[in-house]
């Protein structure tokens, strides 16, 4: 057990460690530096414009993305980026002859409309605001707090891109291998990423340590069996057995070699030896 928890907690530190080092790269996600906050409903923000004091408005995107502003009305600024809100309510202040060369910032107050969700094996799961346009996979789960023990690390990712349900299954490991960085995916308002139980097998019979323990990576029947601590001195690798529960519920029970990869759930019985 204390070895589980130790390989937990090491994955954690790793995927902390890996942030830090992200967020102080310099050419850190460089690439997305074009991206930019996407406004939706529940947001507040507030807009000010240039030598205009008198038009500075704290104001709430409505479930239908419209915002009141004072002179022009209701202006649609629900799914279109900061700049994109800036842009359009200073068209309607010129077109409207309030202000012959308006400068509008729009600053979010209060995001709400843009949530991102961590479920499951972490250790702060819950709805988290997406403040800035380039939040990822790691980074979301560093604000849950990290995979908890029991947790795989593969996680699940849903949510909708282009209109099109989306789903995903990121190795988070496997992303702190140099070519992976690609996988630490963008997140999109409304994602929800979901962080399963670890695999597992069971070994019982004539061994030294019977239990259920975590099943690494490409495990094999003898390193299952090392897991154990071996078999007892009246146990036997011979006429090994391991119960396997197949799609469909049935259990099929198997003769193994030691080189065979044990499958999540796999349970080894070790027989007593006869001489």
């Amino acid at each position: 057990m204390a070895r589980m928890l130790s390989s937990t907690s090491l994955r954690t530190f790793s995927l902390l460690l890996f942030l830090f080092l992200q967020c102080f790269s310099p050419a850190s996600r460089a690439a997305d530096g074009s991206r930019e906050y996407v406004l939706g409903a529940g947001d507040i923000v507030r807009i000010s414009v240039f030598q205009n004091p008198d038009l500075t408005t704290e104001g709430r995107v409505s479930e239908t993305g419209m915002l009141t502003f004072p002179l022009i009305g209701a202006v649609a600024v629900g799914g279109k980026a900061v700049s994109a809100a800036e842009a359009l309510i200073a068209d309607r202040l010129k077109r409207g002859g309030f202000v012959l060369q308006p400068q509008v910032t729009v600053l979010p107050v209060q995001i709400r409309g843009n949530q991102v969700a961590v479920l499951g094996h972490v250790n702060k799961p819950g709805r988290y605001p997406l403040e800035t346009f380039n939040l990822r996979v790691t980074d979301l789960l560093a604000t849950g707090g990290g995979i908890a023990n029991g947790g795989a690390d593969v996680v699940v990712l849903v949510g909708t891109r282009d209109g099109k349900r989306f789903r995903r299954e990121i190795d988070v490991a496997a992303l702190f291998q140099p070519g992976n960085e690609d996988d630490d995916v963008l997140l999109s308002g409304g994602d929800v990423i979901y962080a399963a139980k670890e695999s597992v097998f069971y070994i019982y019979g004539e061994v030294q340590r019977a239990g259920a323990y975590r099943l690494e990576r490409s495990m094999s029947v003898m390193q299952g069996l090392a897991t154990g601590g071996g078999t007892t001195l009246r146990g036997t690798v011979r006429g090994l057995r391991i119960h396997r529960r197949d799609a469909d519920g049935t259990v099929k029970v198997i003769e193994p070699s030691l080189d065979d990869l044990l499958q999540p759930n796999d349970v080894i019985y070790v027989k007593e030896s006869l001489f």
